[in-house]
């Protein structure tokens, strides 16, 4: 399957898979009318706002349910901000990004790095800090240091900011050479490594975050010079006021905490599934969920679910082992206790098909039980943690949620509470007591991974069937340009 995922990201790597399904928004404050100026005026006029962008997890793409990406958040909000719709141009690679905004467009939003001296662009200020960082392929050893990289097959992509921060380290060792691209975006870099085709690569701190629970087999390296800065970029030579605008927009952001705020959702991931449960879980993949698809789509298909959350939660509670059995006498591909099992009219809890309708039905009733002021993902999210530790102490957790001036019907809010049912200063005020408190928050944030893995491969069988049995080449080598050692 890891092959067949490499496969898939060499071919296109538009289709990369919807990441973060399930991101909380976080709202902007009102903020006061942006200054004028000619660039501005005019764009204000016609009604809309030109962006020049790429995809890629880390801007903009294409997710279940809709665009989304760190970058398209901050445009779209600036769009909304100018009182103006938004209109993407999201075909580039990064070279492309700047002569576009130059000819024809009104912003560049790609991860560009900040250059002050480019000729024809305004970059607006930081935006956010990129940590280059060396990633290599697991198996090599002794990378500790540059001199390690000297021999090795090092790629970078051009014009992210990361090739100068190459050259500076060549400049103490001569020795070191590299190969850069502008045809192909992170994920393949990785995935040229995954293929021995590279060693190693030079990429940013935040995208292996993002990208490293699909590619086990590349380990983090070492930081490669400074943070570099990135920004947007407008064209010069129209006026200033649209550049204060996105300035004023950017720092009122900041202040108010919600650049933070954002960049925390999509690039603060906690490592929770670390490498060995990573490579566990895409061996099942293989192994086992095909025979349980079926099921899995017929149970979510009566109940109304998507069934990869059913799979999802199927294999956060066995691993998609119908025979698995707790210490407790919880049983089944879905772990159903007794008295759940008898009241959704199960009566073989190691039979898959009665396991797999009895949990989807029970999710579905569970769902029902709670109130209707709970709505969208945080009702999905508040079920899942009942079907962990039981609806009575969900119920716990947001009387707690709000006598600590919370909202109940937030999951965000209800997941801070939930272990404070271990302590004997808030169980003691609740009706059902103590509670191990702290399971259910990782049960939930373990599922939601899960799913998001199961709706990536999803998507590249769908999209990409065809490359199945497709042999893995090295063409893309043809697209790396070589930086020679300096000796």
């Amino acid at each position: 399957m890891l092959t067949l995922i490499c496969r898939h990201f060499s071919a296109q790597a538009s289709f990369y898979y919807a990441l973060i399904a399930v991101i909380l928004l976080v709202m902007v404050p009102s903020i006061s009318l942006p200054p004028s100026g000619e660039h501005l005026n005019h764009l204000q006029e016609r009604g809309f706002m030109t962006v020049h962008t790429r995809t890629s997890p880390t801007t903009y793409y294409e997710g279940s349910r809709g665009p989304t990406g760190f970058e398209y958040e901050l445009m779209r909000r600036f769009a909304d901000y100018l009182g103006v719709s938004l209109n993407l141009d999201a075909s580039h690679h990064l070279d492309s990004v700047l002569p576009a905004v130059r000819e024809r467009g009104d912003l560049g939003a790609a991860g560009l790095p900040l250059a002050p001296t480019t000729p024809g662009i305004h970059f607006t200020r930081p935006i956010i800090q990129m940590q280059p960082l060396l990633v290599y392929r697991r198996g090599l050893h002794g990378i500790d240091e540059p001199a390690d990289l000297i021999g090795l097959e090092v790629g970078t992509l051009s014009g992210a900011g990361t090739s100068a921060n190459l050259r500076a380290l060549q400049a103490d060792h001569p020795a070191l050479s590299w190969k850069e691209t502008n045809e192909l975006e992170v994920a393949e870099l990785l995935v040229q490594i995954e293929n021995e085709s590279l060693d190693a690569a030079v990429i940013f701190d935040h995208q292996f975050r993002l990208n490293r629970l699909f590619f086990p087999n590349v380990e983090r390296g070492f930081f490669i010079g400074d943070p570099i800065s990135m920004a947007w970029a407008v064209p010069s030579g129209r006026g200033l006021g649209f550049l204060r605008a996105a300035n004023r927009f950017l720092q009122d952001l900041q202040e108010s905490g919600t650049l933070e705020s954002l960049t925390a959702r999509y690039f603060g991931h906690d490592d929770y599934l670390e490498y060995v449960s990573t490579r566990t879980f895409l061996s099942h993949l293989d192994a086992r969920l095909p025979r349980y698809e079926p099921l899995f789509k017929q149970a979510a298909s009566e109940t109304n679910f998507d069934w990869k959350l059913l799979a999802a939660l199927g294999y956060q509670e066995s691993h998609w082992d119908p025979d698995a059995v707790s210490p407790t006498g919880v049983r089944g591909l879905m772990m159903l206790t007794r008295p759940t099992a008898k009241e959704m009219g199960i009566d073989n809890r190691r039979d898959p098909a009665q396991s797999i309708d009895g949990g989807a039905r029970y999710l579905r009733h569970l769902i029902g039980r709670l109130p209707d002021s709970i709505t969208g993902d945080d009702r999905i999210y508040m079920a899942l943690a009942s079907y962990n530790v039981g609806l009575g102490h969900l119920y716990d957790a947001r009387k707690i949620t709000e006598m600590r001036g919370g909202d109940p019907n937030s999951w965000a809010d209800v997941r801070e509470s939930l272990p404070l049912l271990q302590q004997r200063k808030w169980h003691s005020q609740t009706r059902h007591g103590y509670a191990r408190g702290g399971e259910p928050v990782i049960y939930v944030r373990n599922i939601r991974r899960y799913y998001e893995m199961l709706e990536y491969v999803e998507r590249s069988r769908r999209q990409f069937f065809q490359l199945e049995q497709t042999p893995v080449n090295d063409d893309a080598l043809l697209l790396f340009d070589l930086v020679p050692p300096l000796n």
